[in-house]
């Protein structure tokens, strides 16, 4: 591993431009920074020089940050709420929330961890990427998402409401809720797992395919579906269309102990 500066951040009274002033005198060395870093509204911010890791939260909302240059590593949350950020770069892992609502971002580069909920409503992004895991909720209402990329784990709730996603790939795993309503997906890919409710009314489905578990309440209202494919367990009823009763085969809905026309 590579040999950086370690700077406790409280060395410098929090104060950023104080540590900016330290780190121009050692010749802008690549550093790590120990301690949380609020630069909230601070306009002048639009770069961090050479950090290469935060063990703390990082509060970048409202600055005008535009690259996050060497950055690789936040070990708290990072908030980048309304900025102009296009890309997280060398960014690889977040153990906390992350934050990118409202903001102008267009490619999540290197990053592959977020340890708790991500926040993308309101962006640019149209792929995840090499993202593959989320511990907690991903909400992706208002974007023009067309790809979760490599994401096989959500240990929240996925919101894809009313998206354009087609597929949802690698995705194996949602321990919660799962929002599919309004979309365009047409395959659900890998998912063999829904901890809670399955929301796909309005949606294009016409299967299930390897969906083996819901939890809670499965809507297929103003589908197409056509069959449950691999579907053994849900926890609450599955609810249908009127007409829906007449494509699914009985077999298929006979398994079930409650369903709802």
């Amino acid at each position: 591993m590579e040999k950086l500066l370690n700077i406790p951040y409280t060395a410098f009274n929090d104060n950023w431009n104080l540590l900016q002033q330290f780190l121009k005198r050692k010749g802008n060395p690549k550093y790590e920074l120990v301690g949380s870093v609020n630069l909230f509204n601070r306009i002048d911010i639009i770069d961090l020089g050479n950090l290469v890791r935060v063990y703390g939260t990082m509060d970048l909302r409202f600055t005008s940050i535009k690259s996050l240059g060497t950055l690789e590593y936040v070990g708290g949350s990072l908030d980048l709420r309304s900025t102009q950020i296009q890309s997280l770069g060398n960014l690889v892992r977040v153990e906390h929330y992350l934050d990118l609502s409202d903001t102008s971002i267009k490619s999540l580069g290197n990053l592959q961890y977020v340890g708790k909920g991500f926040d993308l409503r309101w962006s640019l992004i149209k792929s995840l990427e090499n993202l593959e895991y989320v511990g907690g909720e991903l909400d992706l209402r208002y974007t023009p998402i067309e790809s979760l990329g490599t994401l096989e784990y959500v240990g929240g709730s996925l919101d894809l409401r009313s998206t354009q996603i087609q597929s949802l790939g690698n995705l194996v795993r949602v321990e919660h809720y799962l929002d599919l309503s309004d979309t365009s997906i047409k395959s659900l890919g890998n998912l063999q797992y829904v901890g809670k409710g399955f929301d796909l009314r309005w949606s294009l489905i016409k299967s299930l395919e390897n969906l083996e578990y819901v939890g809670g309440e499965l809507d297929l209202r103003y589908t197409p579906i056509e069959s449950l494919g691999k579907l053994q367990f849900v926890g609450n009823r599955i609810i249908l269309s009127d007409y829906l009763s007449n494509n699914l085969p009985q077999e298929e809905l006979n398994k079930f102990e409650s369903y709802y026309i």
